[in-house]
């Protein structure tokens, strides 16, 4: 077994969960009383206008539906609760890509957002239950718009600033959004771009419930003003700084967030209220172990639904000091994460496996030049982590002190359900560890038999939770068919994730990448995540992604894109992965072809595109929209490594 590193004992004993004993303890009581469980914090974290009557109710499954007939504020829950005792605390602390900062205190925040709220009522007669689309940069105004929604009881669906046109028009006319609020632009390393072009383009036809577009002036860029354009920086201005939150029911739904295969139109995945708001609370103060005082950074962006949950939602619903950056980790050089840590004080780092992989390559030694002592927990997002850059992170940026946290989670789940708890678990590199307490994750096979440890099945959530996906906007059908039409657990449909999984020592569960994202060589099944974890143990491998293609012989054979941290020879570098390919996974797993490329096509948000590596790599015709790639020209540049 792969080693473990066990919780400091002195930091566990202020933890809010202490030990693996507390662990087992709280998992005990969600198995012998779910809806006792689940009504102890319900009642201990939400401030409840009206109480519930019921916790759960099954009776239309799988539309599940919690805390039945509850009312509150998401909005009242992230700010107002906390004035009396927080008001001069910092709640959002911006940095801009140029080094701007802004520290916005809970008093501060409260005006900003009731002002926000008062202006789309005022303006825009926006109401309960109207959608309202937000393309915007990471700035503070995109958290203002966003609970300032939630403060009257709008649906907000946040659209990520680097999507292209027909993606945002896409999400606009499918939530039938009445406004939509975006900025001139913004800046990225240093140089200022456009996100309203990409707006006119859009909405320049179709779009029909589209009322009115509100523009905050970020970078004041000479724009195209139109017709249903207004200017926030004016109109704010004569904004009430009181307003009176809507009283909302605790199934009413409080966002939309898009979620989009290779096919078939976008998912608006659709969020309650008071579930969701409980679970993003709790895992703040579980996954991360938030304190007072605790200066939280979550790098995403608020367009996915990490940056919902872990940016604006969980840490201000639990009181604490969040950190919105503009810009990237690597502008205007490798030291910028690390010069922001020692900076801001900043006690928990949460970022995706990619960007960690990018900072080791760029400055392998860049965080020792830095204090980082004031870091307690660090996090890792939205891929499977591979065992080298985790002994980095580990050893580099936590100088061997810090837990990290390898969270499994998706969009549909609205917060962690697979985590390491910091003081509480012991850690196994690269590995997500044990379901957070009351979360019933299982790895089953279709039928609902357990898959044997060691072997790979679905990963399966067994029993409806708080905080999960209520439905797809408008497709009530395309919701069951895409969660609930795959495994079963005595004889009930249960939640697929759509990830592969297994279950080894301790019971710790290993996350092995989505099902589909299988290369089927000679009739074995690779998971291709656990190839790139394997090929990143290479030294001179910075970033790697495997891919499928097709192959007469074998049925597929795998493709490897590896970007390479120095001159070594491709050769050798081929030879080398093979030899650890076969040691790790077997003769069948080597690679038949392996290509030294300057980068990998991945989005702003750090996620490879793999679509266009399968394009590519058969020399098929590109017709894939990447307008969202961080470097659109990567393409080209692989395109002259392939010919």
């Amino acid at each position: 077994m792969s080693k473990l590193y066990y919780p400091n004992k002195e930091l566990a004993k202020k933890a809010n969960i202490k030990s693996l004993e507390e662990y087992y303890a709280l998992v005990d009581k969600a198995s012998t009383d779910y809806e006792g469980y689940w009504k102890n914090f319900a009642d201990k974290k939400i401030e409840w206008l009206k109480p519930y009557s019921k916790v759960l109710d099954e009776s239309n499954k799988p539309f599940y539906k919690w805390f039945v007939d509850g009312k509150l504020n998401v909005s009242n829950q992230c700010i107002d609760r906390h004035l009396k005792d927080k008001s001069d605390q910092v709640a959002i602390l911006f940095e801009g890509d140029r080094g701007d900062v802004q520290k916005i205190t809970y008093q501060e925040l409260s005006k900003n957002v009731n002002k926000f709220a008062n202006l789309l009522k005022n303006e825009f007669n926006i109401k309960k239950g109207d959608r309202v689309v937000l393309y915007m940069p990471m700035i503070p105004e995109a958290a203002y718009a966003m609970l300032a929604c939630a403060r009257i009881g709008a649906i907000h669906s946040v659209v990520f600033g680097g999507f292209s046109a027909e993606a945002l028009k896409d999400r606009i006319e499918d939530a039938g959004a009445k406004l939509v609020i975006t900025a001139d632009g913004a800046y990225r390393k240093g140089n200022p771009y456009l996100l309203k072009p990409v707006v006119d383009e859009a909405t320049k036809s179709g779009c029909e419930s589209l009322e009115a577009v509100l523009v905050v002036q970020r970078n004041n860029e000479d724009i195209d003003w139109k017709e249903k354009d207004h200017k926030y920086n004016e109109l704010i201005a004569n904004q009430s700084s009181e307003c009176d939150f809507e009283v909302m029911d605790s199934e009413d739904p409080l966002f939309l967030l898009y979620t989009s295969g290779s096919t078939g139109k976008p998912k608006g995945v659709q969020h309650s209220t008071a579930g969701y708001i409980l679970w993003a609370q709790m895992t703040m103060e579980w996954t991360f172990d938030l304190q007072e005082g605790d200066v939280f950074w979550c790098t995403a962006d608020i367009g996915w639904i990490t940056g919902h949950t872990y940016i604006v939602y969980g840490p201000l619903a639990a009181g604490g000091t969040t950190v919105m950056f503009e810009g990237v980790p690597t502008y205007p050089d490798a030291g910028r994460a690390w010069k922001m840590i020692e900076e801001h004080k900043i006690s928990q780092f949460y970022t995706a496996p990619t960007a960690i992989r990018v900072l080791h390559k760029m400055g392998e030694d860049e965080p020792s030049k830095y204090d980082l002592s004031s870091l307690k927990v660090l996090g890792t997002v939205g891929e499977p982590i591979d065992p080298h850059a985790w002994e980095w992170y580990h050893q580099k940026v936590g100088g061997e002190r810090c837990p990290i946290v390898d969270t499994w989670w998706q969009t549909e789940t609205g917060g962690h359900m697979i985590t390491p708890l910091p003081f509480a678990t012991p850690i196994k590199p690269a590995c997500a560890t044990l379901p957070l307490p009351g979360i019933n994750a299982e790895v089953i096979e279709k039928d609902g038999t357990p898959t044997p440890k060691g072997e790979k099945g679905y990963l399966c959530i067994t029993k409806p939770w708080p905080s999960m996906i209520r439905t797809i906007w408008g497709d009530d059908e395309r919701f069951k068919k895409a969660y609930f039409g795959d495994c079963v657990k005595d004889g009930e449909p249960v939640y697929f994730s759509g990830d592969g999984a297994m279950v080894g020592e301790n019971d710790y569960i290993t996350i092995t990448g989505r099902v589909d994202d299988v290369i089927n060589v000679s009739g074995h099944r690779l998971g291709t995540a656990e190839l790139e974890a394997a090929i990143a143990e290479d030294e001179h491998i910075a970033e790697v992604a495997v891919i499928g293609t097709p192959h007469k012989l074998k049925g597929e054979s795998i493709f490897v894109y590896a970007v390479t941290k120095d001159d070594a020879n491709i050769e050798d570098i081929h030879k080398h992965i093979n030899q650890i390919l076969a040691r790790d996974i077997g003769n069948i797993a080597k690679a038949d072809d392996i290509v030294a490329v300057p980068g990998l096509p991945k989005t702003r948000s750090g996620k490879i595109m793999r679509r266009i590596l399968r394009v590519l790599a058969k020399g098929e015709e590109l017709t894939q929209d990447i307008s969202t790639l961080e470097d659109p020209t990567i393409v080209e540049k692989i395109k002259e490594v392939l010919l």
